[in-house]
């Protein structure tokens, strides 16, 4: 199966899905990843999902990629009230993609604290 990119976002405070949250994926480029490419933008429907993959089949290229979560912006517009500036703002996440396979890069996430790791 070509390569491609998903991923999710759930509200662990609320305990639902996080609907209207911003994401942006970068390409890292160079050595040290210091050079981004934005490659695309996309916001979360009712179920926390993006409605198409974030990095569809044929734009799939093995190499390493950051997706920046807006959470703060989100918090806001939820009403989630916090003194400022918040304790999470953009929630950067950083990984490699070496195989041309689905990757699931869902974000669980509280005004306080975030996790992640590869789904399915």
């Amino acid at each position: 199966m070509p390569g491609f990119l998903t991923t999710h976002v759930l509200d662990t405070a609320g305990g639902q899905p996080a609907a209207g949250m911003r994401i942006t994926l970068w390409a890292l480029e160079g050595a040290d990843g210091a050079d981004r490419r934005k490659l695309a933008e996309a916001v979360t429907n009712a179920d926390g999902r993006t409605d198409a993959p974030i990095l569809a089949q044929g734009d799939f290229r093995p190499g390493r990629y950051e997706l920046v979560f807006h959470v703060g912006a989100w918090l806001d517009a939820q009403g989630h009230e916090a003194a400022q500036p918040r304790f999470l703002d953009e929630v950067p996440i950083r990984f490699g993609m070496a195989e041309d396979s689905h990757y699931h890069v869902p974000l669980l996430v509280s005004p306080y604290g975030f996790s992640t790791y590869r789904g399915s």
